[in-house]
């Protein structure tokens, strides 16, 4: 874009710019004191043409050939809104027929991540079968007299394996399990998907995947699995950033932290046994300490 030159009167410079649509010169107008109405080119190929041309009118602003080919710009322009109009519409219908995975409420990396999880799921009959889903443990294990063994090292990441930081999170036990932990991660994945990106929530589930899943190892071996300990890390990370940083977009309601609390604190009670009480841990203060930080260079 390139200013050629200036008119001093208004008509004039409406003209001439019509002059140059006619012409197939995109420009437009700007009124800048004490010089009058700035004339603007849109294409730098055209600028050369469009001086001399300016310089003609200039010459001789007078002239009927500028005001009678100018007459038709407004019908030019007005095929070409029809044409656009037309082309938009074309573009809408076909958007309505391959809708993006955010119109049905699913971040992309949100759907990905739940499709993995139902069909692990499928694969291993919700956990019943060990087996089947052998290499998404984080290390293996034996059961030997009612109890499980295994090599606390680690071996298997340590010689390359290191899917099993992560893997877990893709195993659940039990219908409810899965249900809910994929209510949540739709919610919470695609909330920082639609507010943050795609890429920002694979850098969260991988970091607090792996934090939360060792933290439950160390704690209670390598018999474990689900997405929680990743949810509760989403919950923590949007509650401090929606609190410290509300230009983020990210929020949750009061109601919404209460039951979290509550949830959490029952989990570790008899009432619900039989939970990955160290990975939600793990997860939601890895959550908190990653949204509060994260926060304060927009404060």
């Amino acid at each position: 874009m390139r200013l050629i030159g200036h008119l001093a009167e208004e008509k004039a410079a409406r003209t001439f710019a019509d002059y140059l649509y006619v012409r197939e010169i995109e420009s437009h107008l700007e009124f800048e004191k004490p010089d009058g109405w700035g004339i603007w080119i849109n294409d730098e190929d055209k600028v050369e043409d469009a001086t001399a041309l300016l310089a003609a009118f200039q010459a001789n602003p007078a002239d009927p050939q500028y005001r009678a080919e100018a007459k038709s710009a407004a019908a030019l322009r007005a095929e070409a809104e029809k044409s656009q109009a037309e082309y938009n519409k074309k573009l809408s219908d076909r958007r309505h027929l391959f809708r993006p995975l955010r119109d049905y409420g699913f971040g992309p990396l949100t759907f990905v991540l739940i499709a993995i999880s139902v069909t692990v799921a499928f694969l291993s009959r919700l956990g019943a079968e060990h087996e089947a889903i052998k290499a998404l443990f984080i290390t293996d294990y034996t059961v030997s007299g009612g109890f499980l063994k295994w090599n606390s090292a680690l071996p298997e990441i340590m010689h390359g394996q290191v899917w099993r930081l992560i893997t877990p999170v893709f195993i659940h036990f039990g219908l409810l399990h899965i249900f809910f932990n994929m209510l949540w991660l739709r919610d919470l994945g695609s909330m920082i998907e639609g507010r943050q990106s795609s890429w920002l929530l694979a850098i969260l589930v991988t970091a607090i995947a792996a934090g939360s899943n060792l933290g439950q190892f160390w704690f209670g071996g390598p018999m474990f699995g689900g997405m929680s300990g990743v949810v509760y890390g989403l919950l923590g990370y949007i509650w401090m950033r929606g609190k410290f940083d509300p230009g983020s977009g990210l929020y949750l309601h009061p109601s919404t932290v209460t039951m979290m609390i509550i949830w959490f604190i029952a989990c570790f009670t008899p009432i619900i046994p039989h939970v990955a009480n160290a990975a939600h841990a793990v997860g939601l203060v890895m959550g908190l300490a990653w949204g509060y930080l994260s926060s304060r260079r927009y404060r």
